[in-house]
């Protein structure tokens, strides 16, 4: 009973490339196989009948159950049954862009701190947004030149009316506002000696408003935002809505919503323009802290927590009769394995991780690689217990 504490009611992965899912029934909702119906209601409506309830999920338009397809897995364990289904899909779901991914030239934009929603900076134009080398980029001219790497210790900064993408942040210049809107602090490594101190001195920014740490001071002139701390928006756009990204009624779920969310679509992009699959993200200092390795990127998920049969606001209950139907949607996702660089009982892994220069490196604030840790165990606590780890590593998904 103890697997079972967080583990949810119902749970279906449907996978658009291959048309395929599996459905997930735990052994306190049905205990015969045989009392368990699964149809199409109409288009992109998965219902699961249960003896004492009836499932709901709404899937996206285009993706359909195959009549008949259901077949009974024979992997079943005590803990509840699942099921393998086929899918009709008419075009698989494109993930949605992050904030990099959207940002264009000779548009105004407005950048917000996510934590408080106050203004850090104001009416920002571009007239070039351009991508940083990847993460690696130093070791990689190391490999292919025949003299000495004439970019070392340079760093690479925008100019005025520059925006300069990193992985997992923007580079800008500083302007007269952000007195009125930032705080900085200085940082140096406590076991450096002197002069290693003067060069790795960090200047960490914050919000005024709140004290949440948004970036870092790179010069005297160029700041650095971290896209998991920071919203950004036209101008056009009036005030921005940042309660439309809440889903659930939980503490913090807002920013656990972003967080995840954000990084989600980061990691697709990432994957799709550079053919990176195992990330290792990263304090602002270079601790690792979660080796992640991106499996799917074309997941559709959708979960029954116990608390959704007692009304929780998550699941929507049917106006007519809430006690016997609940339902939901269907959410994109990406399924990632991860380590936690924290357990030592797999720091044989973590080497191996450390030393292979095809691991690309995430940066992060440590908050939010503190988050994003308790984001991936707490996704993988409600999983069925056949499907939290896969040899050392443990299993998780991530909504877009």
């Amino acid at each position: 009973m103890e697997e079972t504490t967080q583990q949810h009611l119902v749970f279906l992965e449907l996978r658009q490339k291959l048309q395929s899912g599996i459905l997930f029934v735990r052994s306190d909702v049905v205990r015969d196989d045989a009392e368990v119906k699964i149809e199409s209601k109409q288009d992109s409506i998965l219902s699961i009948q249960t003896p004492d309830k009836t499932y709901q999920v709404n899937l996206t338009p285009g993706v359909s159950l195959v009549e008949t397809s259901c077949q009974k897995s024979p992997g079943n364990t005590e803990h509840g049954s699942h099921f393998r289904l086929r899918l009709k899909v008419e075009q698989p779901s494109e993930a949605p862009c992050s904030v990099i991914g959207q940002l264009q030239v000779n548009v105004t934009y407005s950048f917000l701190c996510q934590s408080c929603g106050s203004m850090v900076l104001q009416n920002r134009a571009f007239g070039r947004v351009l991508p940083l080398p990847n993460g690696n980029w130093n070791a990689l001219v190391d490999d292919w030149c025949c003299h000495p790497d004439p970019f070392a210790n340079r760093k690479l900064l925008p100019r005025d009316g520059d925006c300069l993408l990193g992985d997992t942040f923007l580079l800008l210049a500083r302007d007269g506002s952000c007195e009125q809107t930032l705080v900085r602090e200085e940082n140096s490594l406590q076991k450096a000696s002197a002069e290693q101190k003067r060069s790795s001195k960090r200047v960490t920014v914050y919000c005024r408003s709140c004290s949440v740490v948004l970036g870092e001071e790179v010069t005297a002139e160029v700041l650095k935002f971290y896209i998991t701390e920071i919203l950004v928006k036209p101008h056009e756009d009036g005030e921005c809505d940042i309660t439309r990204l809440s889903l659930v009624s939980e503490p913090n779920s807002e920013r656990q919503r972003f967080l995840e969310q954000t990084l989600a679509s980061r990691l697709v992009e990432l994957s799709s323009a550079q053919s990176i699959f195992r990330f290792s993200i990263q304090t602002p200092d270079g601790k690792a802290v979660i080796l992640l390795w991106l499996l799917n990127t074309d997941a559709l998920v959708a979960s029954f927590p116990v608390a959704a049969a007692k009304g929780d606001s998550f699941i929507s209950a049917d106006d007519d009769h809430p006690e016997e139907h609940q339902s939901c949607q269907a959410v994109q996702a990406v399924k990632v394995l991860y380590i936690l660089c924290s357990d030592s009982k797999l720091k044989d892994v973590v080497d191996v991780w450390e030393k292979d220069i095809s691991v690309h490196p995430l940066p992060l604030p440590q908050s939010s690689c503190e988050e994003l840790q308790k984001l991936l165990m707490s996704s993988t606590s409600r999983l069925p217990a056949f499907l939290r780890c896969m040899n050392s590593y443990q299993v998780a998904y991530m909504r877009m």
